[in-house]
């Protein structure tokens, strides 16, 4: 008696990951960077600028913060840091502070130092500092520590539904 075949997994694309399915998908031009990851590079965002040669103000950062209970995406200049306040303000919250990193994690579905604003595993809230709209384009993680993406912030908002807000502290 023949056995039955078995059927073929669904695969990602070869090196995608969900943030670079999701662009595809939506069918947004971006152009992916990558660039061997060090370890021991105590900055995330700043080592992912130095390695592509791209000013720390056009490369953003992901951050997942706890405001009022609720997680929120929190995406900001590498050049500077997140203003937990006025991320408050900005979903009509009254007090944030950084999210529990497993928590920010299995939320996402991503890891730290790789968490993208984009395909995460659950759709959270997310603010995209205004200074975002002073470049054509910008850099983001595409979901993995050494891989960036690189699009323009109107459909990285679009994407994500994110609000453009005053959250970055130079």
């Amino acid at each position: 008696m023949a056995k039955n075949p078995k059927k073929p997994k669904k695969q990602q694309q070869s090196g995608g990951t969900p943030a670079t399915v999701a662009l595809t998908a939506a069918g947004v031009d971006y152009t992916v960077h990558a660039y061997d990851h060090d370890p021991g590079h105590p900055s995330y965002g700043e080592e992912a600028a130095e390695a592509m040669g791209v000013s720390p103000d056009r490369v953003f950062k992901t951050l997942v913060a706890d405001v009022d209970g609720r997680l929120t995406v929190a995406v900001v200049p590498v050049a500077g840091s997140l203003d937990l306040k006025a991320l408050a303000t900005a979903v009509g919250g009254k007090r944030a502070a950084m999210a529990d990193p497993v928590l920010a994690e299995r939320t996402t579905g991503y890891v730290r130092g790789g968490i993208s604003p984009l395909g995460q595993r659950k759709k959270l809230p997310t603010v995209l500092d205004e200074s975002a709209s002073a470049h054509t384009t910008i850099c983001v993680s595409a979901g993995r520590r050494g891989l960036e993406v690189e699009l323009s912030p109107a459909d990285l908002a679009g994407l994500t539904g994110a609000t453009l807000a005053p959250i970055g502290r130079v």
